[in-house]
């Protein structure tokens, strides 16, 4: 892993003051470290009988969609409001100073499916804790939430429980 987090650059004060940015795109650029991350979500999840796998909006689709092909799962997209043209089913949550919403087709879960979740980046963990409380609205069992980069310090785990979390990097 250490390998995969020399590749991960790290931007001091950004998007504010005191805060070290995790930027991934340098691992993206690097193709066998974009290769390396694929693979190692996919391989914890290959015997786990994924039947759909769920990106959230933006980062978790660069991820979620390879994993889903290497699984040979389907992929669905988790959106900000106003991107998706079908019947929506939407879940509001707490932001540091707010709400904000996400969106899900309604039909892009079906009841009983398996699915995993995908992410680029657990901090708080209140992203990703709304996109799981979608899925399950539509009937999905969650089997794991995958992500690249876990921050451990600020504990998002908890906020996911109990949910398997699994994290290629960890901080």
């Amino acid at each position: 892993m250490n390998e995969l987090k020399s590749l991960v650059r790290e931007v001091p004060d950004f998007p504010k003051k005191g805060i070290v940015f995790k930027d991934i795109t340098t691992l993206l650029q690097n193709p066998k470290g974009l290769r390396t991350a694929v693979e190692i979500i996919s391989d914890y999840y290959k015997n786990k009988k994924i039947d759909i796998v769920v990106g959230a909006e933006a980062r978790g689709f660069i991820f979620a969609p390879v994993v889903a092909f290497n699984l040979g799962a389907g992929f669905t997209p988790i959106r900000k409001p106003g991107k998706l043209p079908y019947e929506k089913a939407s879940m509001s949550y707490a932001l540091e100073y707010g709400t904000d919403v996400l969106e899900i087709h309604k039909d892009g879960i079906r009841k009983g499916q398996h699915v995993l979740m995908v992410d680029d980046l657990l901090a708080t963990g209140g992203t990703m804790s709304a996109c799981c409380k979608l899925v399950e609205s539509l009937g999905g069992n969650i089997v794991g939430c995958a992500f690249l980069i876990e921050l451990s310090f600020l504990n998002g785990k908890k906020n996911l429980e109990p949910h398997e979390i699994f994290s290629v990097i960890k901080y």
